[in-house]
């Protein structure tokens, strides 16, 4: 496997607390349907939950995380309410409509969207317009990254529980969050995402 891609969903949420949540979800994955999530605490200290040892590997070698787990990660999806339990984490949000961004995403026709040099054309105008995002850059073990965006919609709302303990109110991904080269939007948003991750050799 020279380059693994994952078709599905990243979503960024905030909390009051100071931590931040980037939750992959991965229907279509070299794993088979996955999903990981990313915690970031106030602190700094990051963790990951992961469905499943092989995944979890495969994302710590590509990310940098003070500790990893493999727990039971389940994801319910109704129309905008999504539900996510993750051993420890529970984490509740609803999406809203597209803004005039995710408009503008849908725009691009998805096999130009996934086009990995058209990838790497964004990634400056993203920066630009979005700060801490980025579409292209070097990852883990000297890997490379495509994230290849075709739509956004805003979290409007948004619960979290760690632990046993809320984690508060919804709030912006600020700071930015420091698993890899990039952060996600500093507002809470689920994308549509293609990433492309490829292995060096």
């Amino acid at each position: 496997m020279t380059r693994a891609r994952f078709d599905g969903w990243i979503a960024g949420v905030g909390t009051t607390s100071g931590t931040r949540i980037v939750l992959g979800h991965w229907p279509c994955s070299p794993f088979g349907a996955a999903t990981d999530i990313m915690v970031e605490r106030a602190d700094g200290h990051r963790r990951l939950l992961a469905g499943s040892a092989e995944l979890g590997r495969f994302v710590a070698d590509t990310y940098a995380f003070e500790d990893a787990s493999t727990v039971p990660i389940d994801v319910q999806r109704e129309g905008p309410q999504w539900t996510v339990t993750a051993g420890p984490l529970v984490l509740r949000f609803t999406t809203g409509g597209r803004g005039a961004l995710g408009r503008l995403l849908r725009t691009v026709p998805p096999a130009l969207a996934r086009w990995r040099p058209w990838v790497r054309l964004i990634n400056l105008p993203a920066w630009l317009i979005l700060r801490d995002v980025r579409t292209y850059g070097s990852a883990g073990n000297g890997r490379r990254e495509w994230y290849a965006v075709q739509d956004l919609h805003r979290i409007t709302a948004a619960t979290v529980e760690l632990d046993g303990m809320s984690l508060g109110g919804l709030a912006d991904i600020d700071p930015p969050v420091r698993f890899g080269f990039g952060s996600t939007p500093r507002f809470p948003a689920l994308v549509r995402v293609t990433t492309t991750v490829e292995l060096p050799g």
